[in-house]
């Protein structure tokens, strides 16, 4: 299924750097960011939160997956909050997405979503803007479900 998106203000935390799927080297840098915006306790600390939701952003991609992206966690807000000191702000543009859900544990069902998605055939997506959505499904972490959106041509 393919659904259009409005694009979304984020406010949150970026890696700073590119990072690649290369040698288990995302895992490790997504992984300490995810602890970095957790123990900061920055999701409390956004304003004008739209809801309750984390956004996962790998975008400013090199190429396809095989090549070095940004990647950002953050919350959805309105267009003119105010960025807390020690964070900042991306937009995700309007774009297609095609939705995969990830069901398990977690971390591990993310992990293995993403195995899945990049064994299929890639040509239609675009490499944009992708994300996943952390929100009220996602608390239970034996069991829990995340709609990844993939940008689609």
């Amino acid at each position: 299924m393919t659904i259009t998106k409005p694009a979304v203000k984020l406010i949150g935390v970026s890696l700073g750097f590119k990072t690649t799927n290369e040698n288990g080297k995302a895992a490790e840098d997504c992984g300490a960011l995810w602890q970095h915006f957790s123990g900061s306790f920055m999701a409390p600390r956004i304003k004008g939160k739209l809801n309750k939701d984390i956004y996962a952003v790998y975008y400013d991609y090199d190429g396809d997956y095989t090549k070095p992206y940004a990647y950002f966690i953050g919350c959805p807000v309105g267009d003119d909050t105010e960025v807390p000191a020690g964070m900042e702000t991306i937009t995700i543009p309007e774009q297609t997405y095609e939705i995969e859900v990830a069901k398990g544990q977690m971390p591990t069902c993310v992990a293995d979503a993403w195995q899945e998605i990049w064994k299929k055939d890639d040509s239609n997506r675009a490499y944009g803007f992708d994300f996943e959505v952390y929100d009220s499904k996602s608390k239970d972490w034996m069991n829990a479900e995340i709609d990844i959106y993939l940008s689609v041509k």
